[in-house]
């Protein structure tokens, strides 16, 4: 059966504003003078998925709720300006925002603003339905009214991914995600046992692969198949590493490019790292993928030297 949607993007829409800060934590001081300064741009989670779906030549539709005012604008120009389709339902509290901070070395710090979102946030169940039935594959951010899709794309025998991002392993909120998924990408970086959180995803969900990622650490692999996690050793960016704003957005884009493509986890697992290297290269003010070209070229230069380094040993 041909779908017109390679992969379906529900939620993660909004705008960040940027600000570059001398270090992290940042000291109590009364004021700070900043360069290169402050700046708002489009782009979260789910619009950084969309667009490394996108470079990577997937057919790729995003639908969220923003707000009629200027960071919807700004939302909707990120779209329109790349190409990405985009269904919009009307957020009555108004476009997700944030502030980020971002320090020299590229770390960041979050800060959300949760006055947007109301309780009866919903994305319309009829329009649910009809993308996803013109979909192959759906990704799905963990913003509140992405729960209440899950079950619709289960209906639909969409294959599901989702990204817990810093999950603690216990916050009820992200359990309907990570039990309701194929695909499961989780940060390490609130983890107290990755591995255990990773097993208990596995046990007690639909997964069939969990990743946790781990920074410059690399990201470690579990599927059933498997007695213990598989470490996929981090890529080493081609350019100065400026800011890691989006790098798991773009690791969860390069492993559904790969898995769609039919590779195996950790073939997968490699694409993902590439193009999360690639994506802190990109400053946070920017926004900017690999494209296929390039990811396929990187893997298998990649995955030939390591082929070669396991025979010599």
């Amino acid at each position: 059966m041909s779908s017109d949607y390679d992969v379906l993007v529900l939620g993660g829409s909004g705008v960040d504003t940027i600000v570059y800060v001398p270090e992290l934590p940042l000291p109590y001081a009364d004021s700070y003078m900043i360069r290169p300064g402050i700046e708002t741009r489009a782009g979260q989670t789910g619009d950084f998925v969309a667009l490394g779906l996108h470079a990577l030549g997937l057919r790729t539709h995003h639908i969220d709720m923003i707000g009629d005012d200027p960071s919807g604008d700004l939302v909707r120009a990120f779209h329109r300006d790349r190409g990405i389709g985009f269904t919009e339902v009307p957020m009555p509290g108004g476009t997700k925002r944030a502030v980020n901070l971002v320090d020299p070395d590229g770390r960041r710090l979050s800060l959300y603003d949760e006055s947007r979102s109301r309780e009866s946030d919903r994305l319309p169940e009829d329009l649910v339905r009809k993308l996803a039935a013109a979909s192959r594959h759906a990704h799905v951010s963990i913003t509140y009214p992405c729960a209440f899709t899950l079950p619709l794309l289960r209906e639909a025998g969409l294959t599901v991914s989702t990204d817990l991002h810093n999950w603690d392993g216990e916050n009820p909120y992200h359990e309907a995600f990570a039990y309701g998924a194929d695909v499961v990408f989780v940060s390490t970086t609130a983890l107290p046992d990755p591995e255990a959180t990773m097993r208990r995803v596995l046990e007690r969900g639909r997964a069939e692969v969990v990743v946790a990622t781990a920074g410059a650490e690399g990201s470690y692999l579990l599927t059933a198949a498997e007695e213990d996690p598989v470490h996929i050793p981090a890529v080493a960016p081609r350019e100065p590493v400026v800011d890691s704003n989006g790098a798991g957005d773009a690791y969860a884009a390069g492993f559904l490019f790969a898995r769609l493509a039919g590779e195996d986890p950790r073939r997968c697992a490699l694409h993902g790292a590439v193009a999360g290297a690639y994506a802190c290269t990109v400053p946070a003010t920017g926004s900017d993928a690999i494209d296929r070209a390039a990811l396929i070229e990187e893997v298998a230069a990649l995955a030939g030297a390591r082929s070669t380094a396991g025979g010599a040993a």
